[in-house]
């Protein structure tokens, strides 16, 4: 509005988890960023480990979020026994899923691998249950807490473990605001997919005129006219 470009603005915050809301309301905006020395919210490890658990949800023939997730956290699903279930897979032309309910059916892994994806399938299956009776905040806390994600990174050292669970914990927030438009979809259908669209956004390029976005810590050193 005053004529500053948007390069001498930086919006500063506590912890990495709190830009989520300034993220979206830069893209609904159509506000050109960048977050300096991290990653866009949707684009975080544990926030992509989440999601992928959201729509295997949506469709258990989500072969991207099903490799994703099928051993995170670890359950003792190794390299040897997704190579099996990949090549029974793509021999069946079906999806991984349906895969490993072929694996389970005619024992093509040792017991130990099977047990480990008879777990994960139930875990899943049982998530699914809850779409119905819970809100969606509900479910997103049920989801990043059942599956391990949470307690996972808890046992992490040092910050970096604090602020993914400060991220997943925000991702649960996003499901609280987060408002459906219409019936024709249902709101985990819709809350993946608005999702989706702001991880696609992608951030601004390196040498365009745009906003910087960072922790308070990130900023020791650097100077901006307006903050």
């Amino acid at each position: 509005r005053d004529g500053h470009p948007r390069r001498s603005v930086a919006i500063l915050y506590r912890s990495n988890a709190q830009s989520r809301v300034l993220e979206e309301a830069l893209l609904r905006a159509d506000v050109p960023y960048r977050i300096y020395g991290g990653q866009r919210f949707y684009e975080r490890l544990e926030i992509r480990n989440a999601m992928a658990y959201l729509r295997l949800l949506v469709s258990r023939g989500d072969d991207a979020a099903f490799e994703r997730v099928i051993n995170t956290p670890p359950r003792g699903i190794g390299n040897k026994t997704l190579d099996t279930l990949r090549e029974t897979a793509r021999e069946s032309q079906c999806s991984l899923w349906q895969g490993m309910q072929l694996c389970r059916e005619h024992k093509l892994l040792p017991a130990r691998a099977l047990t480990a994806m008879e777990g994960f399938q139930v875990l899943v299956d049982e998530l699914d249950t809850l779409t119905d009776p819970m809100t969606l905040e509900e479910l997103v806390d049920q989801v990043v807490r059942r599956s391990g994600l949470i307690e996972y990174h808890e046992k992490e050292k040092g910050e970096k473990g604090l602020a993914r669970v400060e991220n997943l914990e925000e991702l649960v927030s996003a499901a609280r605001t987060f408002i459906p438009e219409g019936e024709e979809l249902s709101p985990l259908q819709q809350f993946v997919d608005s999702a989706a669209l702001d991880a696609g956004e992608g951030q601004a390029d390196p040498h365009e005129d745009s906003v910087q976005l960072m922790t308070l810590h990130s900023a020791k050193g650097l100077e901006f006219p307006l903050v």
